[in-house]
């Protein structure tokens, strides 16, 4: 139950912080270079989200199962 609540999580932070990234390619039309697109990316907190979401959905894909369970995923 813990993997797939830290699964749903995860996914939940990526999705909201892509939709800020993909948001903000706005910017390259306003006359920004991609550099400063990117440290514009890095410095905002919804879009790390997207990195820290990645990061659980690893965790929680390659956490081993439980000791107790018959089947471990």
């Amino acid at each position: 139950m813990n993997r797939i609540f830290l699964f749903l999580v995860g996914f939940g932070l990526t999705v909201i912080g892509f939709t800020f990234i993909i948001t903000y390619l706005n910017l390259t039309t306003m006359g920004y270079t991609m550099m400063d697109y990117i440290k514009f990316i890095f410095r905002r907190i919804e879009c790390v989200l997207a990195f820290v979401g990645i990061i659980l959905i690893n965790i929680s894909l390659y956490k081993k199962g439980e000791k107790n369970n018959d089947i471990h995923l």
